[in-house]
């Protein structure tokens, strides 16, 4: 990802994290990670985070989604010390369209970007408002979706190590750009 193009996507995670109330250093602000997956296409499948601490028992970030961005479907598999991540997500801004495992939803609000579909599998909707909140267990495929609106994800888990999540999408790289 071009230089342009990072500072670009960093400032419309800073405006969404703004516009959720949350409050971030200096520091903070300038270690936005922006993830384009190896995809090259940021506006439709990334996602922009910051971490404020990942120990070795627990994790806590924000996440941000420009309007309708995605971030693909994948799974957090046993490592070697654990059953996997465990994370619970907490909608402060916008709206998610989260889809887990489980009974297809039929009419769900949102879908996989075009040209991806055959990368999803898994389409039980559940759908985060601000303040809510839902915990994805181990080993548990899933994905998810902003509104039109963009969002803002508070996310509270066990030690996260990205780099062992599991893609669904052969061609996912899960290393930052920037």
């Amino acid at each position: 990802m071009e230089r342009q193009k990072y500072e670009e996507i960093k400032g419309k995670a800073l405006a969404l994290y703004e516009k959720a109330g949350i409050i971030l250093t200096e520091e903070e602000k300038t270690s936005i990670e922006v993830v384009d997956f190896g995809l090259h296409n940021i506006e439709v499948t990334g996602l922009q985070l910051i971490t404020y601490v990942n120990t070795e028992k627990v994790c806590a970030k924000e996440l941000a989604l420009l309007p309708n961005q995605t971030c693909p479907e994948h799974k957090h598999p046993k490592r070697d010390f654990d059953e996997g991540k465990e994370e619970t997500f907490r909608c402060r801004y916008g709206k998610v369209y989260l889809y887990v495992e489980g009974n297809e939803t039929e009419t769900r609000s949102a879908h996989p970007p075009q040209g991806d579909e055959e990368n999803y599998t898994v389409f039980h909707e559940l759908i985060l408002s601000p303040g809510q909140q839902y915990t994805i267990y181990p080993n548990t495929l899933h994905w998810f979706k902003s509104g039109e609106d963009g969002a803002v994800i508070s996310e509270f888990s066990t030690k996260s190590t990205d780099e062992s999540d599991v893609f669904t999408d052969s061609r996912i790289i899960r290393v930052p750009m920037m």
